[in-house]
């Protein structure tokens, strides 16, 4: 069966997803509410250009709109085809100084997200609709019929064609934060993550769903990739969720991200000991033929094959394989042993800003086995005696330091995550979170 089912995986597998997300439908709707304004500063724009400079009193009155309201902006999901924008505008239009009318523009676009040549997602308009209605007017109001001449004088006007042509700047996250979600970030100096958009994403009842592959970079250059992926689907949840928006990392997420971590050397580490050559003399007969000065211990940790994490029902374990070269000297390190280390840690996953914040909370396992000694047998016993509180103590301290700035989750400009839920399931984790639009700075 196994040797089937890898004749059916497509050839490209470094082309699967490794995590995703779903924005569910109360975020579109959290979009939509904090995009009102922006579309009402731009509807203002548009249409409240102003007045020509002194107007000869013989000319015509010409219609000027004085106000522009936004009274509904919702966006709605079309499952299986994308959403739907709704706007309703009152307008505010002087035609003389004592004649002010109310007119009402309704729009109504169907709207989609593609994958353009270039690979970026691209918010696309697919249909749009408008009306324009009077509403009230000081001039008519004592007679039953409404004046509906003007209507078309105010449609030529206001350039409703135009508006509906552009109708996604009205949306508060167009196309260029949409290309933001695949921009490429820091993770350590030399390191770097991007999360790539495998296709358009899909519209469904539980809200819009989006593949991502992750890639790391290495001093610019993309690793590949530990293991071949297993296709990654986004688990649906199990009802309509309150959180705005559902984020998924399988395990090979985060076994990729600490092999790019080893790749970078960022695991290689150098661990100072309390002890010194004289106190292990005490302990290795053979140390004080090959240092004459007490000189500190120091152990130089470096990775002997790629880290791999495993994830289970609220556990996330990585599994570490180093060698540690112990040795003495400051300025000239001079080794002496070499110590096969296996270990176990047990990881905390958090939520600060868009970044996932890993820490090693405990080692829960370590195992060490002698490769090479310039100082004649050592029994393990004695081993994990001298360097195993310096091992398990030191590792995580160092991971922890790297990790400490996090790793940027997949997001667009301007919006970070609150209300943070992280839940660790077998083989994946799952991140149910809420929007918050950043304040504007400056």
């Amino acid at each position: 069966l196994s040797i089937l089912l890898s004749l059916l995986v497509p050839a490209h597998t470094t082309r699967s997803p490794d995590c995703g997300g779903i924005l569910t439908p109360s975020g579109l709707s959290y979009l939509a509410e904090v995009s009102k304004p922006h579309a009402e500063s731009v509807l203002r724009k548009d249409f409240m250009a102003p007045p020509a400079p002194d107007p000869s009193p013989t000319s015509p009155s010409r219609n000027q709109i004085t106000s522009v309201k936004v009274d509904n902006f919702s966006l709605t999901l079309i499952p299986d085809t994308g959403m739907r924008l709704s706007i309703e505008v009152d307008l505010g239009i002087t035609s003389a100084p004592s004649t002010t009318k109310e007119m009402r523009l309704s729009i109504l676009a169907d709207l989609h997200v593609e994958m353009n040549p270039e690979e970026n997602l691209e918010l696309v308009t697919s249909d749009c609709k408008h009306t324009l209605e009077e509403v009230q007017s000081t001039e008519e109001m004592d007679r039953s019929a409404p004046h509906k001449s003007s209507g078309s004088d105010i449609d030529k006007q206001i350039n409703v064609e135009k508006i509906c042509l552009e109708v996604s700047k009205l949306l508060l996250f167009p196309n260029e934060r949409l290309m933001s979600l695949a921009a490429p970030f820091p993770i350590t100096p030399t390191c770097q993550v991007q999360y790539l958009p495998l296709a358009a994403p899909m519209f469904s009842d539980q809200g819009i769903i989006i593949s991502l592959q992750t890639t790391f970079q290495v001093s610019g250059t993309v690793i590949p990739l530990p293991v071949s992926p297993v296709p990654f689907s986004m688990p649906e949840p199990a009802s309509s969720s309150p959180s705005h928006l559902i984020l998924a990392f399988s395990e090979h997420f985060y076994t990729s991200l600490f092999s790019a971590l080893e790749e970078s050397g960022a695991l290689n580490v150098s661990l100072l000991s309390s002890l010194t050559t004289a106190t292990l003399a005490e302990r290795i007969t053979q140390m004080g033929s090959l240092f004459q000065e007490d000189l500190p211990v120091v152990l130089q940790a470096v990775t002997r094959s790629s880290p791999h994490v495993v994830l289970e029902e609220d556990k996330a374990i990585a599994k570490l394989f180093l060698t540690a070269q112990i040795g003495a000297g400051s300025s000239l390190f001079q080794s002496f042993l070499s110590v096969n280390v296996d270990a176990t840690a047990r990881l905390h996953l958090s939520v600060a800003g868009t970044r996932m914040i890993i820490s090693v909370a405990a080692i829960e396992d370590i195992e060490l086995s002698l490769a090479t000694s310039d100082v004649g047998p050592i029994l393990a016993a004695l081993l994990e005696e001298l360097f195993l509180p310096t091992i398990r103590e030191e590792v995580s301290a160092q991971i922890n330091t790297i990790l400490r700035q996090g790793v940027f989750l997949p997001h667009i400009a301007s919006f970070t995550y609150t209300d943070v839920n992280i839940t660790i399931h077998k083989d994946y984790v799952l991140i149910p979170c809420n929007l918050q639009l950043e304040a504007r700075t400056g």
